[in-house]
Order: structure tokens, then C-alpha cells, then sequence
């Protein structure tokens, strides 16, 4: 059994060979814990899949932030994707490096715009007409030229969840084709911007290859259309949502994406950026909870209500997305595949029960009518690939202190962010401003 990442050896859940149990008795929970070992096995997979066109590989800050984890990546050679200042702001804490950074969102603000040429940011993906003459404006004011791509919105269907996908044209995502020519045009009356780039993100999770490779031949054609008004483009950006499983079902891995676009690639001849998020950070990380209470209904519905909630991990609630979860200390193997609707086994001694958390919401459940051994009061759950878009949508809502993260590194369990207290909750309020 490998002691990388996730594993269960002899019943026991072990993070990188060190039992999560003793990480939660610890630290207490509820408790995001990660693997540095995954994080970094699943970069060097990008890395390795893309190699012969030396991309630019940038994490996506978003899906997980954490400053020991950035830290992590950028020495091991990794750029990032941010989408605010405050994003921008922890990369440069944690030691990354701004000339390996892309500024990408679709609403940025004059200061943060300003933040980021102050520090040289290596490139803003541009969303709109108005967003680059604000960069230019701002970028002739401090005596500089910004490198700039234009987020192209290709209308592409990746067949992701309606609430993740960003290149259909009813998306506030990007600028349509016909718009972005007119864009591109005006720039050459722009000395304060060079367009020398495009960008295109067309949702996440995407589970096929195809999507890319239809992007990528859209900005094949467009960087030929550019070359006609002699704006030369030198980066091509096909931004992120590479898949990872959620189920344990085998996916494309980044070989796939990468054969799929290498025959454009290699004609393109082309520098290339990747924006990955969720396929470093989701397998690397598990939420941990305990349980506080079991209890039945009278149609004999049965509950079992741990400690970590929708503040904790907003997915389920947010987009119904599955999670796979199982006692973190079980005489029963931890199926291979789970996926939502499925059974529990013929004359095991499983029982189907909602795993909900303790926030006033409905739909504060991790899972409904789940097969799971039976577990009770005090017994420790893993909510499994949790570590993308979990940490990083986590709230304060009804009142609920933030979860613990632990880094495992070197089978050394590190606290790099504390669990928050009450105080914390009012620490930013004043109650001398009232009467």
C-alpha cells in the first residue's frame, strides 16, 4: 500500500502514512487536511503530460488558497491564476512569483488593476471592451506597458454543471468573437497595453477532451484573423477545468488533454499557459467530522449529524455535488467506485441515512440516502476530494468558526491555518461606533 496521499492501511485512513485519526484528535474538527505528496504527484502530472510545449503551468488560486500550500507549488516551479487582489496578495505572500501570474476575472477594479502592474504582474486575460481601456489608461499613467490577452467566449458547450460553465454566449464570461476583433483593433491605438495574447476557460469539470481541442482550433483561427491587422499573438492560454473523479471512476488523465491538443499545438508553434485547480487540489484534501448525534424519524428516516457543515464545504448545497465519504476507522474496505443512487451491499451491515451538518439550512447534507457502515456518536468521518473550492468557499454563516487546515509534509503533520474562535467572528467590528 502507498503511503502517498489518501490510503487505507489495516482499517485506518492515513494522510501520506500518518493516521487522520490522530491528525483529528489533535487538531479537533472540523478539519480541512491535506496531502503535499498529491499535490505535488498531480502537478508534476501537468507538467510531465505537457512537457514538450513547456507551458506555463498556473494554479488556480481559487479552488485553493491556503499561503503553505501556494508556498508548496511556486517552489516547485509553479505559476498562478488569480482572480482578485486579495488573491494576487497571497501569492506574493507566500513567496510567488508575480512574473509567473495571470490576472484573469471579469469584473477587476481600477485598484486592483493598479496592484497588479505596480507588481508586474505577468499577464491580465481581458473580459471586456471597458477593462482594457482601463488598463491602458492606468498602465500610461504609471509609465508602463501591461501584456494583455482577451478572454474569448467561444460559445462551446462543455457539458459541465449550468452553474460552472463559462463559455456559452449567455455566460457574463469573455467577449464573443465579432467583439473581440473590434476589441483587438482598438488596442493598436493602445501603446500603453500589448495584445501579444488569448484566453479562453470554458467551464469545470470538463470530462472530455474535445471541448479544449474545439477551443483551441477557435483561437486558431482568430490568432490568423489577428495576424491580418498585424497584432501578432504570441500566448495562448486554454485556461482550466481539467477533470478529476469524484466517484473513483477513471477519468482522462492529462495525457489525454495533452495528445488531444498537441496536433494544433505543434503547428500553432505557440507559447501556452494552463490555468489547473481542481485536478491538483481536490484529491488532496479531505474534510474530517465527527459525529455529534444519530437520530430516526418516525417514518424511519435515519440522520447522522456531524460537526462540519455547509460553511465548511458549500458544494453540496451549492451545485448537489457528490462527495465520497466513509469512517475514517472501518472493518469495512471503502468501496472503489460510490456514486449517487447506489446500494449498499446484500447482507452487509450498511444502513442508508442523510449525513447532515448542524447549519438552519435544509440543505446543510453532505449526503442522502448514503450507504455507510454504521457508525456513532464520536466517530470520525472523511469527506473524501474536498480539498478544491472547499476551504476557499468556506463562510461564518450561523455564527460557526472556520475549520483547522493541517499539511501533511514528510509524514509531518503542520498546522498552516488555525481554527478560528469566537473572538475572531467580531475582531474586524466596533461597538464604540454606535450610540
Amino acid at each position: 500500500m502507498s503511503d502517498r496521499g489518501f490510503n487505507y492501511i489495516k482499517g485506518r485512513l492515513c494522510c501520506d502514512g500518518v493516521p487522520v485519526s490522530n491528525i483529528a484528535e489533535k487538531y479537533g474538527t472540523p478539519c480541512y487536511l491535506y496531502s503535499s505528496a498529491t499535490l505535488l504527484d498531480r502537478l508534476s502530472d501537468f507538467q510531465r503530460a505537457f512537457a514538450a510545449h513547456s507551458p506555463l503551468i498556473c494554479f488556480s488560486v481559487k479552488s485553493l488558497a491556503n499561503l503553505s500550500i501556494l508556498k508548496l507549488l511556486a517552489g516547485k516551479g509553479c505559476g498562478f491564476d488569480v482572480v482578485s487582489g486579495g488573491e494576487l496578495y497571497r501569492v506574493l505572500r507566500a513567496g510567488g512569483d508575480a512574473s509567473k501570474t495571470v490576472f484573469a476575472g471579469v469584473g477587476k477594479t481600477a485598484g486592483e488593476i493598479e496592484f497588479a502592474l505596480h507588481h508586474n504582474v505577468h499577464m491580465f486575460n481581458v473580459e471586456s471592451a471597458g477593462e482594457m481601456r482601463l488598463i491602458a489608461k492606468l498602465a500610461a499613467e504609471k509609465g508602463c506597458i501591461a501584456d494583455v490577452a482577451i478572454r474569448i467566449n467561444p460559445d462551446i458547450d462543455a457539458k459541465t454543471h449550468k452553474k460552472t460553465t463559462t463559455g456559452r454566449k449567455e455566460n457574463k464570461f469573455g467577449i464573443g468573437l465579432s467583439k473581440a476583433l473590434e476589441v483587438a483593433s482598438e488596442t493598436t491605438d493602445m501603446p500603453s497595453v500589448n495584445l501579444c495574447g488569448l484566453h479562453v476557460h470554458l467551464g469545470s469539470p470538463i470530462y472530455s477532451p474535445d471541448p479544449y481541442r474545439e477551443g483551441l482550433k477557435t483561437l486558431a483561427g482568430f490568432v490568423e484573423k489577428l495576424r491580418g491587422k498585424r497584432i501578432k499573438i504570441t500566448t495562448i492560454n486554454l485556461g482550466g477545468g481539467y477533470c478529476m473523479s469524484y466517484t473513483g471512476e477513471k477519468v482522462p488523465p492529462p495525457e489525454s488533454y495533452a495528445e488531444a491538443l498537441d496536433p494544433e499545438l505543434n503547428e500553432l508553434k505557440i507559447n501556452l499557459i494552463l490555468e489547473p485547480g481542481r485536478h491538483i487540489a481536490a484529491p488532496a484534501g479531505v474534510l474530517l467530522a465527527r459525529v455529534i448525534y444519530r437520530k430516526e424519524n418516525d417514518d424511519g428516516k435515519k440522520f447522522v449529524i456531524i460537526d462540519g457543515a455547509m460553511n465548511d464545504l458549500l458544494r453540496p448545497a451549492l451545485y448537489g455535488a457528490f462527495h465520497r465519504i466513509w469512517p475514517a476507522e472501518s472493518r469495512d474496505k471503502m468501496p472503489g467506485v460510490m456514486k449517487p443512487g447506489d446500494d449498499a451491499a446484500e447482507g452487509s451491515d450498511f444502513e442508508k441515512v442523510d449525513i447532515v451538518g448542524p447549519v438552519c439550512e435544509s440543505c446543510d447534507c453532505m449526503a442522502k440516502e448514503r450507504p455507510l457502515p454504521r457508525v456513532g456518536e464520536g466517530d470520525l468521518l472523511a469527506i473524501f476530494d474536498a480539498g478544491a473550492y472547499g476551504y476557499t468557499m468556506s463562510s461564518n454563516y450561523n455564527g460557526r468558526t472556520r475549520a483547522a487546515e493541517v499539511l501533511v509534509c514528510d509524514q509531518k503533520p503542520l498546522l498552516v491555518g488555525r481554527r478560528e474562535t469566537y473572538q475572531d467572528l467580531v475582531a474586524r467590528e466596533d461597538l464604540t461606533k454606535t450610540a
